[in-house]
C-alpha cells in the first residue's frame, strides 16, 4: 500500500505571485510520483508571511497529522513551512513524534540537521529581509513621501513613467473639507461620537466608504492614530511613532510607541489642510479631555488588563444591525452602532443584571429536568454497554484472525523445513506475512475495551439540585471565572430585538451549542424538535413555555433559544 503523503505550499504576498502556489503543487506532485506515493490532501496557505505559526492552512495541517491522516508531509522548500526557527523546529519535532516524515523536493527527507541550518538561514533571510524594507521607508519619509497607508483627505500621486518612486500624495479636496470640519467641531465643543454621528446622518462616506465611528475620529493620541491625532493635516509627517512586533502567543502584531527622539519628522507644507491654531485648539481640548493611563513594564495600558469583564461580553449582538451590544452607561447595555455611529435606530437599553438574569432563570428552569436526566442517563449507559461490546467484538475477531495467520505460517514453515519448498509458495508467504503486520497495526489501535462507563443512579437529582446553584455558583469568587468561561463557550451569540411584547422591551434570542441542550430540554415529546435546513424554508417546531420559546435549527447549524 503507498504511503498517504500531503502537500503544503505557501507564498508570501511581498515577494511570489498568485501562480507560486500552483507552481510549489505541481512540483510537489512529480516529486510525490517519483517517490510512489498517493498525494491525499493539499494545504496553503496565500499570501502570508512565515514569521507566523498562525496560518489555517498549516493549523489544519497539525491537526490532520494527529488524527494520523498522512504519513509524509511535502513542501518545495523548508522555508515555505515558515521562517521562524522555533515554528519550524516545534512543527518538524511534532510531525516526527506522530512518526510523519517531511520532504522538500529542493532537498529529500528533511533530518534535524536540515532544519537547525536552513531554519537559521530563512530566519536570517527574513531578518535582512526587515531591515532593507525598513531601510527603504526611512529613505521615502526623508524625501517626505509617505511610508504608510493612504490616509483620509488624500490620494495616491502614481509614480512618474519609468520611475518606482511611490509614496506621493495630493489633497483630494471634497475630504479635505470634511477633515476641516471634523477639527472645527471637536474644537467648538463637540464629542468625537457625536461627531460621527452627524457626518452619518448627513451621508458623508467615511475612510474606505465606510460609515464614521467616534474611534476613526478620536483615535489613540500617543500613536499618531485617528483623524485627530495625524499631523499630517497640518503639513507635518511623523513617522516611526511607533514599533511593531508580533506577540509569539498568538502571532499578532502588538503596536509600542517609540520615544519622541526615535520619530522621524520632515515638513511637508504641501499637505496642510487645515492652520496649527485650529490643530493647537483640538490639542488643548484633547488634553482636557484625557486622562493618565497607567502603563506596564510592556507597555501595556494597565486599564486594559483590569477592564470588567462580564458574564456575556462580547456575545451580545443588536437584532437590528448586526452590531455590538456593549456597556453604554452605568451597568447597562445598548447597541454601539446606534450610541457611537447613530446608523441603528435601536435605543433600547437593557441592565447587564437583568439581561445575566433572563439567561440564567432560563437555564435554571429548562435545562433538564430529573426525568429528562434519567432518560440520559439510560440512553448514555445503553450507548456505552455497545459500544464496550462493539470493542470486544472487533478486538476477538483481530484476535482470532491473527491466530489462524500465524498457524498458517507455522505449517507453510514446518513444509518449508521438511524440503517442500516450491517457487509459488513465495507469493503465499509474502501475502500473509504482510496480513499479519496489518492485524498488528490494527490490533495495537484497537485496544481492548476498559470497563462500560456507568452513572451513579441518583445522577438525575444530584445535576438537578447542582443546576438549581446555577447562578449563585457563577459569582462564586473561586470558581467563577472557569464556570464563566464554561458556559461562554456553549454560547454563539445572544441577540437582542426591539419588542414591544417581549419583557424589557427585548426579544433575547440565545444561539449556540448551549441552544441545542435547551431546545432538548423544552421538548415535551423527549426528542429534539423538528429541523429547519440552513435556508430556513422548512418549518420548524416552535415551543412556548412561560418566558421561554424554542427555535430548533439543522443538527449541525446552532439552533436559536428565546428568553
Amino acid at each position: 500500500m503507498p504511503q498517504r503523503a500531503v502537500i503544503y505550499a505557501r507564498y508570501s504576498s511581498e515577494n511570489q505571485r498568485l501562480a507560486s502556489i500552483d507552481d510549489q503543487i505541481e512540483l510537489c506532485r512529480r516529486y510525490a510520483s517519483r517517490m510512489g506515493w498517493e498525494v491525499t490532501e493539499i494545504y496553503s496557505d496565500a499570501a502570508t508571511s512565515g514569521a507566523s505559526a498562525f496560518r489555517p492552512g498549516l493549523t489544519r495541517l497539525q491537526t490532520d497529522a494527529r488524527a494520523r491522516q498522512f504519513d509524509v508531509v511535502l513542501c518545495e522548500a523548508l522555508d515555505r513551512l515558515g521562517r521562524n526557527l522555533a515554528d519550524v523546529a516545534r512543527l518538524f519535532e511534532t510531525l516526527t513524534f506522530l512518526g510523519i516524515q517531511v520532504h522538500a523536493t529542493n532537498i529529500g527527507q528533511l533530518t534535524a540537521m536540515h532544519v537547525g541550518i536552513m531554519g537559521t538561514m530563512a530566519q536570517l533571510a527574513l531578518s535582512d529581509l526587515r531591515d532593507k524594507t525598513r531601510r527603504g521607508l526611512l529613505g521615502r519619509a526623508r524625501a517626505g513621501r509617505i511610508p504608510g497607508g493612504l490616509a483620509f483627505g488624500y490620494e495616491v500621486v502614481p509614480p512618474a513613467p519609468g520611475t518606482m518612486e511611490a509614496g506621493e500624495r495630493r489633497i483630494r479636496p471634497e475630504q479635505a473639507e470634511v477633515v476641516a470640519r471634523i477639527f472645527e467641531d471637536f474644537a467648538s465643543g463637540k464629542s468625537p461620537r457625536r461627531i460621527a454621528q452627524e457626518l452619518n446622518a448627513a451621508g458623508v462616506p467615511g475612510p474606505d466608504g465606510r460609515p464614521w465611528i467616534d474611534t476613526t475620529i478620536r483615535g489613540q493620541p500617543e500613536r499618531g492614530t485617528g483623524i485627530l491625532n495625524n499631523a499630517i493635516y497640518v503639513g507635518r509627517l511623523e513617522w516611526n511613532r511607533c514599533s511593531y512586533v508580533k506577540d509569539p502567543g498568538t502571532g499578532r502584531r502588538v503596536a509600542r510607541p517609540n520615544p519622541r527622539e526615535q520619530w522621524e519628522i520632515v515638513e511637508v507644507p504641501e499637505l496642510r489642510i487645515i492652520e496649527d491654531a485650529l490643530w493647537d485648539a483640538a490639542r488643548r481640548r484633547q488634553a482636557a479631555m484625557s486622562f493618565e493611563v497607567g502603563r506596564d513594564g510592556a507597555g501595556v495600558a494597565l486599564n486594559r488588563a483590569h477592564r470588567r469583564q462580564f458574564l456575556f461580553s462580547g456575545l451580545l449582538t443588536c437584532g437590528g444591525c448586526g452590531g455590538g451590544y456593549t456597556i453604554v452607561a452605568k451597568d447597562r447595555y445598548g447597541c454601539a452602532a446606534h450610541r457611537q455611529k447613530g446608523t441603528c435606530d435601536n435605543s433600547r437599553t437593557i441592565a447587564r443584571a437583568r439581561i445575566e438574569s433572563r439567561v440564567l432563570a432560563g437555564l435554571r428552569e429548562r435545562m433538564l429536568t430529573p426525568d429528562l436526566v434519567g432518560e440520559f442517563i439510560a440512553a448514555f449507559a445503553e450507548e456505552s454497554s455497545r459500544r464496550h461490546n462493539e470493542a470486544g467484538a472487533t478486538r476477538a475477531r483481530l484476535d482470532r484472525e491473527l491466530a489462524e495467520i500465524e498457524r498458517k505460517l507455522g505449517k507453510m514453515m514446518d513444509v518449508i523445513e521438511s524440503g517442500g519448498w516450491s517457487p509459488t509458495m513465495r507469493g503465499r508467504l509474502d501475502e500473509l506475512e504482510a496480513r499479519k503486520a496489518r492485524l498488528v497495526a490494527d490490533i495495537a489501535q484497537a485496544s481492548a475495551p476498559g470497563p462500560a462507563v456507568l452513572l451513579h443512579p441518583n445522577a438525575a437529582q444530584l445535576y438537578r439540585e447542582q443546576v438549581a446553584k446555577l447562578e449563585t455558583a457563577l459569582t462564586d469568587g473561586e470558581i467563577r471565572v472557569e464556570a464563566s468561561e464554561i458556559l461562554r463557550a456553549l454560547i454563539e451569540r445572544i441577540t437582542l430585538t426591539p419588542d414591544a411584547t417581549a419583557p424589557d422591551g427585548l426579544r433575547v434570542e440565545l444561539c449556540g451549542d448551549l441552544a441545542e441542550i435547551l431546545s432538548f430540554a423544552a421538548s415535551d415529546a423527549r426528542v429534539f424538535p423538528a429541523r429547519v435546513n440552513a435556508s430556513g424554508t422548512k418549518g420548524g417546531d416552535v415551543r412556548v413555555l412561560g418566558m421561554l420559546s424554542v427555535v430548533a435549527g439543522t443538527g449541525f447549524e446552532p439552533v436559536t433559544f428565546r428568553l
